[in-house]
Formats: structure tokens, sequence, C-alpha cells
């Protein structure tokens, strides 16, 4: 009897096979949080900030404009440098002859501006002989030039030197007249921007056609005409250390969380950069979790989705020289989301989200299980179709891993080739690329004919996600899970869904969990999870958010 029950005691390779199986990941947990308090403590050691940098061309940063009109205009003209393409038109105003200079940048701003609203009324029609006296006191100048004779309607004044010359080159135009301190910075620039087309990176069957552009003032401006609401809130900052650029934070005063806000307000005010280029720059700079391969923000072109986020109580942030916006705090659920899920019937909605779902799961994970399966579980195929796939394999020269490793390296080259060539051709090819690849590589015997269906429904999968950068997340995740797989074949897979799903119920997004409404559990919010349920049933808004007025308005 007792030589039966020891029969049944697993080797002691099995027990070193399940101890190892329960180390690796406890290992691996460690080391993350080791890597996580060692980026943390780098960019929370910033060094002292460095003396502002002496200008090449001599002008203290405590320049100012004098109000004498010889040496303003040197000072200036020194400022600016040998720039071709900044002009300098002088000129007398008409009755006073008082000396004056516009400057300004060709090409960046309307020249009507110029001629009917700065030349004309200072030049041609010039100071009333009854108000010669009001205009001559220097403490009056400014006051009746921008009063009465300056017919526009976005005008400031400047002291200083450097700022006025910051202003121009960012296509302002400054008024400099003699025997006033200080400049006029008159209209904003008014450079080429497209017209409002459709997004092509999120276009839908069903809903509006409209995106947002590279003007700032064209985004908010979409904002206010897409959602009319008095609540709706447009804080302006200003970011950039070397190249300024406008930010806009937008959120609704009456449903955002006031903690939220100020949590985005001071992580931008933290910001230290040259110039944020792109909005892909700020979402770098303000995510909680950098070691990690999951967006934390959600970058969107439709309007729309913006206005959806911001009646959930979310915070969206505009940034001037991009069509992306962001949106914040974001879940993992809402980048398998799209706005036509709301614009269909709920039926229709929740079957098309489910079918997004699983093509997720399958763009993750299909490779790594044919390679598990193949490798180390053959035994678990129905038997018909496990001598069907033995027979393409048969004359294959490589394992499984390494053969498909062929393939999705392939597809993904073909992927970024067809991204970058002229819009023509980059599909046909593509196609075309993928067929002959494909083809050529059974006919040769490196790939098996199984493999390439797999590898060509998961390549089909990931273009259902309806965000491109979490494509390109499940896209990077998929080739670890083929590494686990490889090694310790669907122990591996298994093992990397437990650490994916324990990486994704720690990580958290501007204090929201990103696993939300899952960990933590919501029954409110599983309204609109996997099954979106009907409006008339989704009475409140995300609990997760904790909005100062949870109820909706349906």
């Amino acid at each position: 009897m007792w030589s039966l029950i020891v029969s049944y005691i697993p080797k002691w390779t099995m027990w070193a096979q399940a101890f190892l199986l329960c180390l690796v990941p406890v290992l691996m947990m460690v080391f993350s949080n080791w890597c996580r308090k060692a980026v943390n403590s780098s960019f929370s050691l910033k060094p002292n900030k460095p003396a502002p940098p002496v200008r090449e061309d001599g002008v203290s940063p405590q320049a100012h404009i004098i109000g004498l009109y010889d040496e303003d205009l040197t000072s200036v003209r020194k400022a600016i440098g040998d720039n071709a393409d900044v002009e300098f038109r002088e000129f007398t105003i008409r009755g006073t002859g008082t000396r004056a200079v516009i400057v300004y940048v060709d090409g960046l701003l309307d020249s009507d501006l110029i001629d009917t609203h700065l030349i004309r009324p200072l030049m041609f029609e010039g100071v009333p002989e009854a108000e010669l006296d009001n205009f001559n006191q220097s403490d009056t100048i400014k006051g009746y030039i921008s009063s009465q004779m300056l017919p526009v309607s976005e005008i400031k004044h400047t002291r200083g030197l450097l700022e006025l010359v910051q202003a121009v080159l960012a296509g302002t135009t400054g008024l400099i007249i003699d025997g006033m301190q200080g400049a006029f910075l008159v209209g904003s620039a008014k450079g080429k921007s497209r017209n409002v087309e459709e997004p092509l990176s999120e276009a839908l069957l069903r809903g509006p056609r409209i995106g947002f552009t590279e003007r700032l003032a064209d985004n908010t401006g979409l904002l206010r005409l897409h959602g009319k609401n008095e609540s709706l809130q447009l804080t302006r900052f200003e970011v950039g250390s070397r190249v300024k650029k406008d930010l806009v934070i937008a959120y609704m005063k009456d449903i955002a969380n006031p903690r939220l806000v100020d949590e985005v307000v001071t992580r931008i005010q933290k910001m230290e950069i040259d110039d944020p280029l792109e909005s892909g720059y700020i979402e770098q700079l303000i995510e909680d979790s950098v070691m990690s391969p999951f967006q934390q923000i959600q970058n969107t072109e439709r309007p729309d989705r913006v206005i959806g986020a911001l009646l959930e109580g979310r915070v969206a942030i505009l940034l001037d020289g991009t069509p992306y916006a962001l949106i914040v705090p974001v879940t993992f659920s809402m980048l398998l989301q799209s706005p036509e899920d709301y614009y269909e019937r709920w039926i229709s909605g929740s079957f098309v989200r489910l079918l997004r779902i699983l093509s997720a799961i399958i763009a993750l994970l299909a490779p790594a299980l044919y390679i598990s399966f193949i490798s180390f579980h053959p035994g678990l195929i129905p038997t018909k179709l496990a001598l069907t796939i033995i027979g393409t394999r048969q004359g294959v020269p490589f394992p499984s891993i390494i053969e498909a490793l062929i393939m999705e390296i392939a597809i993904e080259i073909l992927r970024e080739a067809g991204i970058r060539l002229p819009k023509p051709i980059g599909p046909a090819m593509g196609i075309v690329g993928g067929l002959i690849i494909g083809d050529a590589a059974v006919k040769a015997g490196i790939v098996s004919p199984f493999l390439v269906i797999v590898v060509a429904v998961t390549a089909i999968s990931s273009f259902t996600i309806p965000v491109y950068s979490a494509g390109i997340t499940l896209r990077v995740l998929r080739f670890t899970a083929m590494l686990f797989a490889a090694v310790l074949g669907l122990f591996g897979v298994v093992m990397f869904f437990l650490l994916l799903c324990s990486h994704l119920v720690r990580l958290k997004s501007f204090g929201v969990p990103y696993a939300s409404p899952m960990v933590p559990y919501s029954i409110s919010d599983m309204k609109d999870f996997l099954i979106r349920f009907p409006l008339k049933v989704m009475k409140k808004r995300p609990y997760m958010l904790k909005p100062n007025e949870p109820d909706r308005r349906n």
C-alpha cells in the first residue's frame, strides 16, 4: 500500500519546477519594484537650476523699451539679429510728427491687419488738432492710442524688450512709438492651417466628421461649438522654457473633481522642457509610471470623444501645434472602446465591443499559445487537428519559436513600411508583400501553413483596436508572451498573464486604478464595461472619478 501511495507522489523534478514557477513571479515583482524606485528616485533628484544663459548679442534679460525711439529701435534690431523674414515699417503719426515703427514677421500674419488697422489709422488719419495736447502728454500716449486709434480686438502692452522680441517672432505685430515707454503687441499669428477634416486615425462609420487641427484656437472653438455649456472651463498655460507654446486644460467645472484638476495643473506646472513639439511630450512627462508599457493618458483627434470624457468628469489637455488632445485619467477598458459604441443601439454596440475585446486577446496571446501547444503540450490538441499540424510542419527546419518570430517580425516590418510609404501604394504594398512573403516562406519550407494562418489572424485582430497607441502596446507584449511560451510552455503563458494582471491592478492614472471597474469592483461602473447597457439605465457617471455631480441627465 505504501508503495502505491509513494508512486503517486511527484518526483523531485516536479517539485523543483513548481517551486521555480512560484519563485519567478516573486523575483520579477521584486525586480520591477526596484526598477520603479530607482527611476522615481532619479527623477526626484533635480539638480539646481542653472543661471539664465547670457545672450550672445549682449542684450540683458531685464532690458526695457525706454521711450527713446532711436535707442529702442537699435535694441530691437540687435535682439532680433539677422532674421531676413522680420520686417521693420517706419512711419510718422499724422498731425503729431511722432515717429513709430511696426515690427512683424512676414508670412505669420494677415497683411490686412497692418494696412487697415495699424498704418491707416496712425499714418493717414492721425490725431485731430483738438486732441494734440492730450496726445503729447507722455503719460497718456499709451491710453489714447489703444482706446482711440487702434481698431483691433487683440492688443497688449509690454515694457520688456525680450518679451516684445519673442512675441514678434511668434507671429504678433509689435508697435513702438517715440516717447512711449513700452510697446504694443497687436493681433496674433495667422499662419497657414489646414481645414477641419475627419480624423484619419479614428475614422467612424457613424458620428461627426470633424477632427482637431494644429491651431489651438480652432480646437478650443470646436469644443465650444460641440459642447455649448457655460460650465466648460478652459484654462490657459504657457509651457516650454526656450520655445513658448500655449496649452489649455479643459474640464466641466461643476462635474470634474477639483482634486483631479489641481493634480493636472500641478503636473503641468512642474514640467521642464525646452520645446513640447507634440502632445506626446506632455503625455510622457506627466504620466504616473514611466516603466509601464501601457499608456496612462489617452490621445484623440475627435472633439466628440473629448466632450464625452469631460461629461464623465475627466480632464482634457490641448497643446498648440498638434491635433491630438490628451484625456486623463484613463482606464484600460477605455482603450478598447469607441465613440461608435454609443451612437449605435446598445445590443449592436455591446456585440462590437465584445468582439473587440476578443480580438485584443487573440492579438496578444495567439502566437504564444501556438508555440506552447506545438512545443510543450501537443497532447492538449485534438488528435485530428494535431495530425494536420504535424503534416504541415514536415520539413520545417526551425523550432516553433523561431518560425513564429520570423513571421511576426516580417509582419511588423510590412506594417511599418505600409505606414511610411505614400498613401496610393502603402496599402497595396502591405497586402501584396504579405501574400508574397507568406506564400514564399511556406513553399521554401521555412514556416508551416498553419502558422501563417495564426499570424494573419493575429495581425487582423490587432487592427480592431480603436486606439493606435494601445495596439502598439499589445504588439510589444505579444513578443514577451512568445518568449515566456518558448521557455515554460503553457505555464509560461499563464505566468505572463498573471504578471500582466498584477501590473494592471497596481497601475494608476492620476490616482484612478487602471483596472477599474474590475479592481476595485464597482457595480454601477460595470454598466459601461464589457457590455454597454441602454442609455436609460446608465444614470450615474463613473464612480471611480468621484465627480461633483454623479447623476447624468439623459
